[in-house]
Formats: C-alpha cells, sequence, structure tokens
C-alpha cells in the first residue's frame, strides 16, 4: 500500500517511514503542510498520517482542503493534541482516525493496517467549487454565478487543475506537465494563450478577475478577491 506521512518533526517522520517500510508499505513524507498538500493532491495515495501541528498549513486546513477537493484516501492524524475536542475536532475535519503522541509502532501499525482494509469509494466527488465558481466533473460543464461558460477541452483540463490548487502558485511547468503532459518545454507561448483564453471567457461582463498572474512564479486562481 502507498502512504503518505505529513510530519514536521524529523525524528518521528523517520521513525515512522523507516517502520511502515520495513512493514512492507510504500511510503513518501513531506516536512511541512504545504509540500504535504502538494503531494496528497497530485498522487495516488491509499492513507495519509498527518501530523495536527505543521509550518506552512496547519494539518486540520490541509485534511479540510483535500476533503473539498473530493479526495477520499484515508486520513490518520498523529499528534500531541490529546483533547475531547481536539479529537472531536480532527475527526470532524475529515480524518478517520486519530493516534496521539507517544504512540507504540504496534498501535500505528493496527491502526494503519485496520484503515487499510476499509473499502475505498469509488467516486470522486464531481462537483468542485472555489468561490463563484463551479466545475461540474461528469457533465464537464463550468458556471460562475450559476452562468454556464462554454470551454473547450484543454480549456476545462486547465481550469480544473487550477481549481484543485486553487491559493496556490501554479507554475508553467506544472500546467505544461499536468494539462498538455508535456515533459519538456515546447518554446510556444502555449501556456499563455490558453491563459488569456480562458480568462475572457470567466471575465464576461467585466467580472474581477480570477487567474492572478504571479510574476515570474506562474499563476493563481484566488477562493476570495
Amino acid at each position: 500500500m502507498k502512504i503518505l506521512v505529513i510530519e514536521d518533526d524529523t525524528q518521528t517522520r523517520n521513525y515512522v517511514v523507516t517502520g511502515l517500510k520495513e512493514a512492507g508499505h510504500t511510503v513518501d513524507s513531506a516536512k511541512d503542510g504545504c509540500e504535504g498538500l502538494l503531494l496528497a493532491q497530485d498522487s495516488l495515495y491509499d492513507l495519509l498520517i498527518v501530523d495536527r501541528m505543521l509550518p506552512g498549513l496547519d494539518g486540520l486546513s490541509l485534511v479540510k482542503k483535500i476533503r473539498s477537493f473530493g479526495c477520499s484516501v484515508s486520513v490518520l492524524f498523529l499528534t500531541t493534541m490529546c483533547g475531547i475536542d481536539d479529537r472531536v475536532e480532527g475527526l470532524n475535519a475529515g480524518a478517520d482516525d486519530y493516534l496521539v503522541k507517544p504512540f507504540a509502532f504496534s498501535e500505528l501499525d493496527a491502526r494503519v493496517n485496520a484503515l487499510l482494509r476499509r473499502p475505498r469509494e469509488t467516486v470522486a466527488q464531481n462537483v468542485l467549487q472555489v468561490g463563484e465558481l463551479e466545475i461540474d466533473r461528469m457533465k464537464r460543464s463550468v458556471r460562475r454565478n450559476g452562468v454556464l461558460i462554454d470551454l473547450q477541452p484543454t480549456e476545462f483540463r486547465l481550469i480544473e487543475y487550477l481549481v484543485r490548487h486553487a491559493d496556490q502558485v501554479v507554475t508553467r511547468t506544472m500546467l505544461l506537465e499536468n494539462v498538455w503532459d508535456f515533459h519538456f518545454d515546447p518554446k510556444t507561448n502555449i501556456v499563455e494563450t490558453h491563459i488569456s483564453r480562458l480568462r475572457s471567457k470567466l471575465n464576461v461582463g467585466d467580472r474581477t478577475d480570477l487567474i492572478q498572474t504571479v510574476r515570474g512564479s506562474g499563476y493563481m486562481l484566488r477562493e476570495t478577491i
């Protein structure tokens, strides 16, 4: 099984990763919430093990974002926050289990195995929403404030990728790889051209521009303007 461990404490992260690998799992790791969110969104994992107190993006917010994107991966919180209210808050945010530090690896291993035995949801969330923008993945439709926007297939893939990475800087390379499946630079303005066309369709009626250019970095679709 493939597991992602998101933990900022190096000693704890290495301990968990080593133990899980010895138990036969494929394991990736991240040292902060932002890195963990990117990995969780762009890779297929069977389980996330998440610390609550993470730099960059705290574990609670990370799990809420993952759930809002329609990701049904199992989540285990691993944290020192041991109060009843903390546990309830974590489970309500979308976690499937909650283990308090310090812990015995044998208990962690048992909880991991229990979560991995659960049947996974096979249907991802069909509707993605960021602010006034709504994407229906099954119907391949996009609406802004309820108004249908006619997009070409590539434009749809582009806006879907931006929505899944809302409030994050998306680089030109990321778009080339994930929207066009180019793993090289075609030395054209293909990204810029499609972004321009997409903006013109989203902003009909002098609406506020949802897609912001981050100079020297790429683009960002903002949840709030």
